[in-house]
């Protein structure tokens, strides 16, 4: 059952007298249940608790924490029907989207789980020391890393499961051995409630102290803000907005003590399909494409919100083809009534530039929060010339640039800000000329796709799910894979250290 309350530690609670609900996108409508912000006192009640569940925690055992993760695992399972109904009813997603996801999140924790087993993931390392070396001697160094504290994960609106209350985020937190506070999304504050019952079962069931999880919730950036500013947290975990994450990010920076933002953001996820490509293989990339632009409403944040091709005959062709078919796909229900009202004004505002044309939008009649799908086509020069181009529209949208020659191409990606992945289209014949595109791409992007679809994340070691800023806060570190547990971790050396005094990773 649903409560609308706060999960102080184990602990369900409501001081707090502002309320919201969820909405239904495709019934459009509210959801029944009353959600109960966080209050101050709240807050402070979970940062206290994660602070002194932390000075345990840190110390519990590998073993250990990652039966907690597949214990968290076993009990999302156990909710079975009433978490996948609870996720349809708040996104507006499909079951299949909703059982994929829930199957993405288990694998994450599970993953991090049997990543834990062994201490191998912190890099340890030993330099030996050497008493006689002239004309200094040598002390022993050993460093391991060690976890950060109480970190904030602020939830996603797109992904309710995989990018949210125990999402990729709060897994790699919590292995690495530092409690986690959720801010639940308000659009699926439901969802997130029956996942925070599940970690804080898990986390009686095998003893984790009180205060390892809490999930509070809010409907304004209020209680995020006050969280990121709490000088008992030492971390942040966000998806969303370019706008969100940078609020966040200023906040932690100007702190007493600042703290590391790790935030993923904006993208449009650049794709360079060559001439070559487009003449032996353009229906079939049309129909690839349409795929992709649409998968899951374009509410994606690898979604291919931009085409960069060179211009041609072969290629209008191409891009009308592309259009139509992008647009004959059926319409399909946004994630929420304010994500469907910015997809229509920031298409507007693209589709409505100097030079820009719309080459195929669906134009019938759609259900409130679905998404009419769209397809617009400008020059190079126009592109180059005009920074509103490159805006993301986040939705069932993609630009086409149509380049000059090689030359501008090469200069449209030199000019892009960052973005999480870059994907080359090309024939083996023209491998060796393409090198110039590759260098281009590996300055801007976190992940570089050959002959493929940007949409779709695999979970592993080598993911990289970050960029240069503005697709993340620091393109050192992925969101996604058994390497974002690096995020919330810090080495420390130990020099010249009696054994019994080492952590148990350098005994």
């Amino acid at each position: 059952m649903i409560t609308g309350k706060n999960y102080i530690g184990q602990t369900l609670k409501a001081l707090g007298h502002n309320t919201y609900k969820t909405v239904n996108p495709k019934l459009n409508i509210e959801n029944d249940t009353i959600f109960i912000d966080a209050t101050e006192v709240e807050i402070d009640e979970a940062v206290n608790l994660a602070w002194d569940a932390f000075k345990v925690y840190r110390k519990v055992s590998g073993a250990k924490r990652a039966a907690f993760l597949n214990a968290i695992a076993d009990e999302i399972l156990a909710l079975d029907k009433t978490l996948i109904d609870m996720y349809m009813s708040e996104s507006g997603l499909p079951e299949g989207r909703a059982v994929g996801e829930r199957g993405r999140t288990i694998f994450q924790l599970r993953s991090f789980a049997e990543l834990i087993l062994n201490e191998d993931w912190r890099d340890n390392t030993f330099d030996a020391a050497q008493p006689d070396r002239e004309p200094l001697p040598k002390a022993d160094l050993r460093k391991t890393a060690i976890p950060l504290g109480p970190v904030v994960v602020l939830g996603a609106s797109n992904f309710p499961l995989a990018f949210s209350t125990a999402g990729g985020d709060t897994a790699s937190a919590l292995a690495a051995g530092c409690p986690v506070i959720v801010k639940s999304h308000p659009m699926h504050s439901g969802t997130g409630e029956l996942v925070a019952n599940a970690v804080i079962k898990a986390a009686k069931d095998t003893g984790m102290p009180n205060g390892v999880f809490s999930n509070l919730n809010g409907k304004g950036v209020e209680i995020g803000s006050a969280l990121v500013k709490h000088p008992k947290l030492k971390a942040v975990g966000f998806t969303g907005s370019v706008g969100g994450g940078r609020a966040l990010f200023n906040l932690a920076a100007q702190r007493e003590e600042p703290i590391p933002v790790f935030a993923e953001m904006g993208s449009i996820n650049p794709v360079i399909i060559t001439p070559k490509a487009i003449e032996k293989r353009s229906e079939a990339l049309a129909s690839q494409y349409a795929g992709s632009i649409t998968l899951g409403t374009g509410q994606f944040c690898t979604n291919p919100g931009l085409l960069l091709t060179i211009d041609s005959d072969k290629t209008q062709n191409f891009i009308n083809d592309l259009a139509n078919k992008t647009v004959a796909i059926d319409a399909q229900c946004m994630l929420h009534p304010k994500i469907k009202a910015g997809f229509v004004e920031n298409g507007a505002n693209v589709a409505t530039q100097k030079g820009a044309e719309t080459i195929a939008k669906i134009e019938a009649a759609v259900a409130p929060n679905y998404a009419p799908s769209q397809v617009v086509s400008v020059s190079g020069k126009d592109f180059l010339e005009n920074p509103k181009l490159h805006q993301e529209v986040f939705g069932p949208f993609s630009l086409v640039v149509k380049a000059e020659n090689e030359s501008e191409l090469i200069t449209i990606i030199n000019g892009l800000e960052g973005q999480l992945t870059g994907t080359i289209i090309a024939e083996e014949e023209e491998y060796t000329n393409l090198q110039d595109i590759v260098d281009a791409l590996e300055d801007r992007v976190g992940r570089i796709i050959f002959n493929g679809v940007p949409t779709g994340v695999e979970v592993c070691a080598s993911m990289q799910h970050g960029g240069p800023y503005p697709a993340s806060t620091d393109s050192r570190f992925t969101a996604v894979g058994t390497n974002s547990i690096k995020r919330w971790v810090r080495p420390v050396s130990y020099q010249s250290f009696p054994k019994e005094l080492l952590p148990e990773a350098l005994k």
